[in-house]
């Protein structure tokens, strides 16, 4: 989940449906205006994400879950609106948007589907002081962080750079923050022997986390937008294979 913050509130969003809060998204592609509601010139709290399939998330949450009690100082995220971001954005021009669309498209149709699993845990900026817990990844990590790089350069041409341009991407997913530094070194030891179940990360979204009331955004995904087909493996005897 990257920078940015998470709470309930995706429209249609619900922890038991058969997709991610992400997922539900307005539009297929660039097809429609980006409005949600903004006048012309407003300003939009922008990133782009992953969404993981909800028995992925379903698996995490059942190890997480128990733990939440223990911590009420911790602000737990909100299970519908995990997610792993790509880039955060920030605060974005309309204008800005609007071009952003195209390029989130081409990037996207440069890069193949590939799998991932969640792993591990670990706390920024360290265990004993930490702001945020998070879960981590393995798999095809080369993969995820050129996709990421992709969709940065995509908002940077846009004129939309993410305002933490030069941090080194470590991809993740917030599962609590803490509104003071706090010792979270049990809860790490705890999650740090995860390994969630495979699965294939094939589609970007760019999402709008608007802050209303509560100390949780609301989330609109704005455009939605697949990744190449996965390579497949021919096998002995296929096509490519030694004498073919």
């Amino acid at each position: 989940m990257g920078n940015e913050a998470h709470g309930a509130g995706l429209p249609g969003g619900h922890p038991r449906s058969p997709r991610t809060g992400l997922a539900r998204r307005t539009t297929e592609g660039i097809r429609q205006p980006v409005r949600s509601g903004s006048s012309r010139g407003e300003l939009m709290r922008l990133f782009v994400a992953i969404a993981p399939p909800v028995t992925v998330l379903d698996d995490l949450d059942v190890l997480a879950g128990p733990l939440r009690p223990g911590r009420q100082d911790l602000r737990w995220t909100s299970r519908e609106a995990w997610h792993v971001t790509l880039a955060f954005l920030g605060q974005v021009e309309e204008s800005a948007a609007a071009r952003l669309l195209p390029r989130l498209e081409r990037a996207a149709r440069r890069h193949r589907a590939f799998r991932l699993a969640f792993s591990g845990a670990g706390a920024f900026p360290a265990a004993t002081r930490a702001n945020v817990l998070w879960s981590g990844l393995s798999g095809d990590r080369g993969a995820l962080a050129h996709l990421a790089e992709s969709v940065a350069a995509g908002a940077r041409r846009a004129g939309a750079p993410p305002p933490d341009k030069g941090r080194r991407f470590q991809p993740h997913l917030t599962l609590a923050r803490c509104r003071m530094p706090a010792d979270v070194t049990g809860l790490v030891a705890a999650l740090a022997g995860y390994q969630g179940p495979p699965w294939t990360a094939d589609r970007i979204h760019l999402v709008r986390s608007r802050l209303g009331a509560t100390e949780h955004p609301r989330y609109i995904t704005l455009g939605s937008w697949p990744l190449r087909p996965a390579e497949q493996d021919p096998g002995p005897g296929g096509p490519g294979a030694p004498g073919s």
